[in-house]
């Protein structure tokens, strides 16, 4: 970030927005670029001086969806996240999707670099996406056992509410037995301990 300072942007009841450091009108379009550029930004309604930067981010988003190509968030992860709105689960929500993002961003040179060595030049084009697929899966199920550990009976939950599944396969068995052997250990020490 070039400022440690936000620079501050009004948004008029015409929907218009104002950059005060600029004083020039800006379009989110511009806004996008600021974000991109790492420069920081805060939006105020003009009239109430209410903070409005959530909902200006969100349309910018919004717009970056809405241009053929530049879809970043499939429709599944979009419901599954309306899915998590009045959820016991919401307060966890935005601090695990930031920490996946910052953790994401931190890795992308890395990541790229390993992605070149192992696919080639193109190593982020749609058909080489299972390197990064499988990553993602790892970050969940890290998750999942972190949220385990506050309830041993949630996983058993959500997996009956899953509905029908696959028929699993000896490897699955071979892991569901070894969580099994798992909780029975931690069981039997919670048992000595009381």
């Amino acid at each position: 970030m070039a400022n440690s300072v936000p620079t501050t942007i009004k948004k008029y009841a015409n929907r218009r927005l104002y950059n005060t450091a600029s004083s020039a009108y800006v379009t989110l379009a511009d806004l996008a670029k600021m974000v991109k550029s790492g420069e920081d930004f805060v939006v105020f309604d003009a009239k109430s001086n209410e903070d409005i930067t959530r909902s200006v981010l969100t349309q910018i988003i919004f717009e970056q969806e809405g241009i053929e190509g530049q879809s970043l968030l499939p429709t599944t992860f979009l419901r599954q996240l309306i899915r998590f709105y009045g959820d016991s689960m919401q307060a966890l929500i935005p601090s695990y999707l930031e920490f996946t993002i910052d953790r994401f961003t931190g890795e992308k040179q890395a990541m790229s670099e390993a992605a070149s060595r192992l696919f080639g030049p193109d190593a982020f084009s749609a058909g080489s996406f299972a390197a990064l697929q499988e990553m993602t899966q790892k970050n969940f199920a890290a998750f999942n056992q972190a949220l385990g550990v506050f309830s041993p009976f949630s996983g058993a939950a959500a997996a009956a509410e899953g509905g029908p599944k696959k028929a699993a396969s000896s490897d699955d068995i071979d892991e569901l037995r070894s969580k099994l052997s798992e909780m029975q250990e931690k069981l039997e020490s919670l048992a000595k301990k009381s």
